[in-house]
């Protein structure tokens, strides 16, 4: 007995999903690792909340990037 799987629509919103994975986790640890740091040094807040968010940002980009290429390079 063969069992066919077929799947419609499109399959880059499910590679999205999965890609999304990787940036949450970066999210996590970089806003882990920033309170543990501020916790740790109180006195250096300023500059660990400043690294915090450049990463965020930079962790994010690769997010929405992640998103608008399927977009931007549509498959046949």
């Amino acid at each position: 007995m063969s069992v066919l799987a077929e799947v419609t629509g499109n399959i880059g919103a499910i590679g999205y999903g999965l890609a999304a994975i990787g940036p949450g986790i970066g999210v996590g640890i970089i806003f882990g690792q920033g309170v543990q740091a501020i916790a740790r040094q109180p006195e250096a807040y300023g500059l660990i909340r400043q690294n915090m968010l450049l990463g965020f940002v930079l962790t994010e980009a690769l997010a929405l990037i992640g998103l608008v290429a399927p977009f931007i390079y549509p498959s046949a």
